[in-house]
Protein backbone atom coordinates (compact mmCIF):
# COMPACT_ATOMS: atom_id res chain seq x y z
CA UNK A 1 0.00 0.00 0.00
CA UNK A 2 1.21 3.67 -1.12
CA UNK A 3 1.68 5.98 1.55
CA UNK A 4 -0.40 9.40 0.70
CA UNK A 5 -1.33 12.42 3.29
CA UNK A 6 -4.51 10.51 3.82
CA UNK A 7 -2.60 7.17 5.53
CA UNK A 8 -2.85 7.38 9.38
CA UNK A 9 0.59 7.95 11.10
CA UNK A 10 1.99 8.08 14.24
CA UNK A 11 1.79 11.25 16.49
CA UNK A 12 4.73 11.47 17.96
CA UNK A 13 3.78 15.08 19.45
CA UNK A 14 0.85 12.98 21.63
CA UNK A 15 0.55 11.67 25.22
CA UNK A 16 -0.77 8.11 23.91
CA UNK A 17 1.75 5.87 23.78
CA UNK A 18 3.03 4.84 19.86
CA UNK A 19 1.85 1.52 20.55
CA UNK A 20 -1.76 2.36 21.90
CA UNK A 21 -1.69 4.73 18.33
CA UNK A 22 -0.57 1.70 16.49
CA UNK A 23 -3.48 -0.62 17.74
CA UNK A 24 -6.26 2.06 16.88
CA UNK A 25 -4.74 2.20 13.42
CA UNK A 26 -5.07 -0.95 12.62
CA UNK A 27 -7.79 -1.56 14.45
CA UNK A 28 -9.61 1.17 12.51
CA UNK A 29 -8.35 -0.18 9.19
CA UNK A 30 -9.76 -3.69 9.74
CA UNK A 31 -13.53 -2.35 11.00
CA UNK A 32 -13.02 -0.22 7.43
CA UNK A 33 -12.71 -3.43 5.62
CA UNK A 34 -8.85 -2.64 4.81
CA UNK A 35 -8.00 -5.93 6.15
CA UNK A 36 -10.38 -8.63 5.36
CA UNK A 37 -11.27 -11.58 7.77
CA UNK A 38 -9.20 -14.08 7.24
CA UNK A 39 -6.52 -11.69 5.37
CA UNK A 40 -2.85 -11.21 6.65
CA UNK A 41 -1.85 -8.26 8.10
CA UNK A 42 1.62 -6.32 7.04
CA UNK A 43 4.49 -8.32 8.82
CA UNK A 44 6.49 -7.17 11.54
CA UNK A 45 9.57 -5.59 9.55
CA UNK A 46 6.66 -3.45 6.75
CA UNK A 47 4.85 -2.07 10.27
CA UNK A 48 7.92 -0.65 11.53
CA UNK A 49 8.76 0.96 8.26
CA UNK A 50 5.70 2.27 7.46
CA UNK A 51 4.88 4.03 11.09
CA UNK A 52 8.58 4.49 12.05
CA UNK A 53 8.46 2.38 15.11
CA UNK A 54 10.65 -0.33 16.72
CA UNK A 55 9.71 -4.36 16.61
CA UNK A 56 8.61 -4.04 20.13
CA UNK A 57 6.25 -1.63 19.41
CA UNK A 58 4.77 -3.39 16.86
CA UNK A 59 4.69 -7.05 19.06
CA UNK A 60 3.18 -5.04 21.48
CA UNK A 61 0.60 -3.26 19.24
CA UNK A 62 -0.52 -6.87 17.88
CA UNK A 63 -0.90 -8.76 21.23
CA UNK A 64 -2.78 -6.58 22.57
CA UNK A 65 -5.10 -7.12 18.90
CA UNK A 66 -4.92 -10.77 19.78
CA UNK A 67 -5.83 -10.21 23.21
CA UNK A 68 -8.69 -8.04 21.68
CA UNK A 69 -9.98 -11.14 19.44
CA UNK A 70 -9.12 -9.17 16.05
CA UNK A 71 -6.36 -11.24 14.97
CA UNK A 72 -4.53 -14.59 15.21
CA UNK A 73 -0.55 -15.46 15.26
CA UNK A 74 0.62 -18.35 13.08
CA UNK A 75 4.59 -18.56 13.63
CA UNK A 76 6.24 -18.36 10.26
CA UNK A 77 3.10 -17.35 8.46
CA UNK A 78 2.45 -14.16 10.20
CA UNK A 79 -0.90 -12.48 11.58
CA UNK A 80 -4.66 -12.67 10.31
CA UNK A 81 -7.42 -11.08 10.60
CA UNK A 82 -10.22 -13.29 12.74
CA UNK A 83 -13.40 -14.09 10.98
CA UNK A 84 -17.12 -12.64 12.48
CA UNK A 85 -17.59 -16.05 14.87
CA UNK A 86 -21.55 -15.59 16.22
CA UNK A 87 -20.56 -18.28 19.03
CA UNK A 88 -18.82 -15.55 20.54
CA UNK A 89 -21.04 -12.41 20.48
CA UNK A 90 -21.60 -11.89 24.33
CA UNK A 91 -25.53 -10.44 25.38
CA UNK A 92 -24.86 -7.80 27.97
CA UNK A 93 -27.41 -6.14 30.72
CA UNK A 94 -27.24 -2.43 29.61
CA UNK A 95 -30.61 -2.38 28.66
CA UNK A 96 -31.42 -3.49 32.45
CA UNK A 97 -28.62 -1.23 33.78
CA UNK A 98 -30.06 1.54 32.27
CA UNK A 99 -33.13 1.46 34.82
CA UNK A 100 -30.93 1.77 37.68
CA UNK A 101 -29.19 4.17 35.87
CA UNK A 102 -29.30 7.40 38.80
CA UNK A 103 -32.63 8.72 36.92
CA UNK A 104 -35.10 10.58 39.49
CA UNK A 105 -38.23 9.34 37.05
CA UNK A 106 -37.39 5.57 37.74
CA UNK A 107 -38.69 3.51 40.33
CA UNK A 108 -38.11 0.50 42.63
CA UNK A 109 -41.34 0.14 44.40
CA UNK A 110 -41.07 -2.42 47.45
CA UNK A 111 -44.67 -4.56 47.32
CA UNK A 112 -43.43 -7.59 50.08
CA UNK A 113 -40.86 -8.42 52.57
CA UNK A 114 -41.87 -11.09 54.45
CA UNK A 115 -40.47 -14.82 56.08
CA UNK A 116 -42.42 -17.80 54.04
CA UNK A 117 -41.85 -21.60 53.76
CA UNK A 118 -39.51 -22.40 51.05
CA UNK A 119 -41.52 -24.44 48.72
CA UNK A 120 -39.70 -27.11 47.18
CA UNK A 121 -38.18 -25.07 44.07
CA UNK A 122 -36.72 -22.13 46.19
CA UNK A 123 -35.57 -24.85 48.82
CA UNK A 124 -33.88 -27.12 45.62
CA UNK A 125 -31.84 -23.86 44.99
CA UNK A 126 -31.37 -22.60 47.90
CA UNK A 127 -29.86 -25.66 49.45
CA UNK A 128 -32.39 -25.67 52.16
CA UNK A 129 -34.92 -28.39 53.48
CA UNK A 130 -38.13 -28.02 52.37
CA UNK A 131 -40.34 -25.92 54.62
CA UNK A 132 -36.96 -23.80 55.99
CA UNK A 133 -37.53 -20.01 56.62
CA UNK A 134 -36.81 -18.13 53.68
CA UNK A 135 -36.80 -14.24 53.02
CA UNK A 136 -39.33 -13.24 50.28
CA UNK A 137 -38.75 -9.77 48.84
CA UNK A 138 -41.21 -8.34 46.12
CA UNK A 139 -40.50 -5.76 43.79
CA UNK A 140 -41.76 -3.80 40.64
CA UNK A 141 -39.74 -1.31 38.70
CA UNK A 142 -41.17 1.77 37.07
CA UNK A 143 -38.87 3.44 33.82
CA UNK A 144 -40.43 6.68 32.98
CA UNK A 145 -43.64 5.78 34.82
CA UNK A 146 -43.87 2.86 33.27
CA UNK A 147 -43.94 -0.35 35.10
CA UNK A 148 -41.25 -2.43 33.15
CA UNK A 149 -39.86 -5.43 35.84
CA UNK A 150 -41.39 -7.34 38.21
CA UNK A 151 -38.69 -9.03 40.99
CA UNK A 152 -39.50 -11.90 42.99
CA UNK A 153 -36.60 -12.72 45.44
CA UNK A 154 -35.80 -15.51 48.15
CA UNK A 155 -33.10 -14.96 50.50
CA UNK A 156 -31.53 -17.62 52.88
CA UNK A 157 -33.36 -16.45 56.30
CA UNK A 158 -29.97 -15.91 58.87
CA UNK A 159 -31.09 -13.43 61.55
CA UNK A 160 -27.39 -12.60 62.65
CA UNK A 161 -26.99 -11.06 59.25
CA UNK A 162 -28.18 -7.48 57.77
CA UNK A 163 -28.53 -8.69 54.61
CA UNK A 164 -32.91 -7.78 54.38
CA UNK A 165 -31.64 -4.40 55.00
CA UNK A 166 -29.11 -3.70 51.84
CA UNK A 167 -31.39 -6.43 49.79
CA UNK A 168 -34.37 -3.53 50.28
CA UNK A 169 -32.35 -0.49 48.68
CA UNK A 170 -32.64 0.56 45.60
CA UNK A 171 -29.06 0.93 45.73
CA UNK A 172 -28.46 -2.99 46.16
CA UNK A 173 -30.30 -3.60 42.73
CA UNK A 174 -28.38 -0.54 41.32
CA UNK A 175 -24.75 -1.89 42.77
CA UNK A 176 -25.51 -5.34 41.16
CA UNK A 177 -26.36 -3.84 37.84
CA UNK A 178 -23.21 -1.22 37.88
CA UNK A 179 -20.87 -3.08 39.52
CA UNK A 180 -20.38 -0.44 42.68
CA UNK A 181 -21.11 -0.70 46.46
CA UNK A 182 -20.38 -3.39 48.93
CA UNK A 183 -21.87 -6.48 48.81
CA UNK A 184 -21.65 -9.51 50.57
CA UNK A 185 -21.95 -11.59 46.96
CA UNK A 186 -18.69 -14.12 45.75
CA UNK A 187 -20.50 -14.91 42.35
CA UNK A 188 -23.81 -15.36 40.63
CA UNK A 189 -25.25 -17.64 37.84
CA UNK A 190 -27.64 -16.13 35.39
CA UNK A 191 -29.94 -17.55 32.90
CA UNK A 192 -32.55 -15.95 30.63
CA UNK A 193 -35.57 -17.60 29.00
CA UNK A 194 -38.39 -16.94 26.82
CA UNK A 195 -41.57 -17.04 28.67
CA UNK A 196 -44.82 -15.44 28.65
CA UNK A 197 -46.36 -13.27 31.61
CA UNK A 198 -48.81 -15.48 34.08
CA UNK A 199 -51.68 -13.72 35.48
CA UNK A 200 -49.69 -12.09 38.88
CA UNK A 201 -47.29 -10.96 36.34
CA UNK A 202 -49.27 -9.07 33.92
CA UNK A 203 -51.26 -7.53 36.45
CA UNK A 204 -48.48 -5.88 37.92
CA UNK A 205 -46.76 -4.67 34.74
CA UNK A 206 -49.98 -3.44 33.47
CA UNK A 207 -49.90 -5.86 30.32
CA UNK A 208 -52.10 -8.78 29.14
CA UNK A 209 -51.48 -12.05 30.27
CA UNK A 210 -49.64 -14.18 27.92
CA UNK A 211 -47.31 -11.38 26.31
CA UNK A 212 -43.60 -12.52 25.51
CA UNK A 213 -41.54 -11.50 28.23
CA UNK A 214 -38.22 -12.47 29.41
CA UNK A 215 -37.61 -14.62 32.59
CA UNK A 216 -34.11 -13.39 34.02
CA UNK A 217 -33.49 -16.16 36.77
CA UNK A 218 -30.43 -15.32 38.86
CA UNK A 219 -28.83 -17.57 41.71
CA UNK A 220 -26.30 -15.80 44.08
CA UNK A 221 -23.83 -17.52 46.18
CA UNK A 222 -21.43 -16.24 49.23
CA UNK A 223 -17.74 -16.46 49.69
CA UNK A 224 -18.08 -19.33 51.73
CA UNK A 225 -19.71 -20.50 48.05
CA UNK A 226 -23.29 -21.44 49.99
CA UNK A 227 -25.96 -20.31 47.96
CA UNK A 228 -27.90 -16.98 49.57
CA UNK A 229 -30.27 -15.78 47.12
CA UNK A 230 -32.31 -16.64 43.99
CA UNK A 231 -34.55 -14.62 42.15
CA UNK A 232 -36.21 -14.16 38.75
CA UNK A 233 -36.97 -10.77 36.99
CA UNK A 234 -40.21 -10.78 34.16
CA UNK A 235 -38.86 -8.34 31.70
CA UNK A 236 -41.56 -7.28 29.13
CA UNK A 237 -40.84 -8.56 25.88
CA UNK A 238 -42.13 -5.07 23.81
CA UNK A 239 -40.24 -2.81 26.14
CA UNK A 240 -36.45 -4.52 26.75
CA UNK A 241 -34.29 -5.52 23.92
CA UNK A 242 -30.60 -7.37 24.80
CA UNK A 243 -28.13 -6.15 21.67
CA UNK A 244 -25.05 -7.12 20.71
CA UNK A 245 -22.50 -5.68 18.12
CA UNK A 246 -21.19 -8.52 15.89
CA UNK A 247 -17.80 -7.57 14.21
CA UNK A 248 -16.67 -3.65 14.75
CA UNK A 249 -18.20 -0.96 15.02
CA UNK A 250 -18.17 2.37 12.53
CA UNK A 251 -16.64 4.01 15.77
CA UNK A 252 -14.02 1.73 15.15
CA UNK A 253 -13.81 2.22 11.34
CA UNK A 254 -14.01 5.95 11.60
CA UNK A 255 -11.22 6.41 14.07
CA UNK A 256 -8.73 4.42 11.48
CA UNK A 257 -9.69 6.81 8.72
CA UNK A 258 -8.26 9.75 11.11
CA UNK A 259 -5.31 10.55 9.73
CA UNK A 260 -2.60 11.54 12.07
CA UNK A 261 -3.97 8.28 14.46
CA UNK A 262 -5.42 11.02 16.91
CA UNK A 263 -8.05 9.52 19.08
Amino acid sequence: MTKTDHTPSIDRSSFEPAYAQLVNILHGQIASGLFRPGGRLPSESQLCRRYQVSPMTVRRAVNILVEQGLVSTSQGRGTFVKPMKLSTVMFGLDELRSVFDGNARNKVKLLEVSIVKAAEDVASRLDLHRGARVILIRRLIHKEAQPILYHREYLVYDPTRPVVEAEMEVTALHGLFAGTGETSLKRGELAIDAAVLGDEEAHLLMAPPGLPCFRLEHLFYDFDDHPLSWGVFFCRGDLIRFRATVGLSDRARQRGRKPGGRT
